[in-house]
């Protein structure tokens, strides 16, 4: 077992009283990929929810299943040996303060930028399937904003996809570790936070785990709901950046990671961005007739410089609205 801290540390970590409801929510979209109607029923999720799990997805199982053992074996090591591969700067090893701005959480965790071979500290087994982990998802990104376009019905068809395509992309990659916390048994109606409430900041976030629970998106109504875990399919997660580019039309969701008590969480996630100078505004086959804008016209440089001085649990899009009077 992978130890963050002693007990005591606890003190220093979020706490949050249980919500309600504690159940697994059945209602999550799922799509597979090749479904001809894939296209419309993507939309439609991210309509709805910002979020579905992806099925039929064509990455390799092996891809997975490989990365996870690395990033275990990594996760396992001394702790001063981890540390060789931090502090995050925003890149690197972090070990439970979540960027700058006093967030923390019960977790450990790698982020890394477009070139893992040259900025990871890491043997080069772990390197190498980092590497070849992150082209699959990319390509994954780019298949599911293409096939979103479709349903979209946006001219040119590329006008998403060729973002994360573009070679000058900002894309980041993370691997995050749960340790199992068995303090959490004398937390009586409490649970202990991985990582706090937040949407992603990218246009697209391709999400996988291992089998444990703790992820929780929250819905419509505010409420949060537990999503089931499935080792062998994709959870996508509509950002910040689709939000305007679709003029609000589909919807970032605000999400978070509970610990838990018995069993450690690795999940992986590619965050698909924009290249740093590309302005972020609605895609003109998206907007009606006499549609407003409802944000300001920004870069992508601009909205990850604002973001970055935030909170977690931010509005981070409510600075860049078009105010009404």
């Amino acid at each position: 077992m992978v130890v963050l801290s002693q007990p005591a540390a606890l003190d220093h970590c979020s706490l949050i009283k249980t919500c309600k409801p504690t159940g697994v929510f059945t209602g999550i979209p799922v799509i597979d990929l090749k479904d001809g109607e894939a296209k419309t029923l993507i939309v439609k999720a991210c309509e709805e929810f910002g979020f579905f799990k992806l099925v039929n997805h064509g990455v390799p199982i092996e891809l997975m299943t490989r990365l996870e053992a690395e990033a275990l074996r990594f996760f396992n090591l001394p702790q001063s040996e981890k540390d060789k591969a931090g502090p995050p700067t925003p890149f690197g090893y972090g070990n439970k303060r979540i960027g700058l701005n006093g967030d923390v959480g019960w977790i450990e965790y790698l982020l890394l930028n477009n070139n893992p071979l040259t900025s990871l500290n890491t043997p080069e087994i772990f390197r190498y399937a980092v590497k070849e982990y992150m082209e699959a998802v990319k390509r994954l990104a780019i298949e599911v904003l293409e096939v979103m376009g479709d349903g979209l019905k946006i001219e040119p068809r590329n006008a998403l996809s060729g973002l994360i395509r573009d070679e000058k992309s900002d894309s980041c990659f993370r691997l995050n570790h749960y340790p199992p916390c068995p303090e959490l048994q004398a937390l009586s109606g409490r649970n202990l936070i991985g990582f706090g409430e937040h949407t992603d900041p990218q246009i697209i976030s391709i999400l996988r785990s291992n089998n444990t629970s703790g992820l929780q998106i929250c819905l419509r109504d505010r409420t949060w709901v537990s999503v089931p875990p499935d080792q062998t399919s994709f959870f996508i997660n509509v950002g910040d950046a689709l939000q305007v580019l679709s003029n609000g039309r589909l919807r970032s969701v605000r999400h978070r990671v509970l610990a838990g008590s018995m069993k450690s969480r690795v999940s992986m996630i590619y965050f698909g961005g924009p290249p740093v100078n590309q302005k972020i505004v609605p895609i003109p086959s998206l907007m009606a007739k006499g549609e407003e804008r409802l944000y300001k016209e920004f870069t992508w440089w601009e909205y990850k410089n604002s973001a970055s001085k935030s909170r977690l649990g931010d509005n981070r899009l409510g600075l860049f609205e078009n105010k009404t009077q």
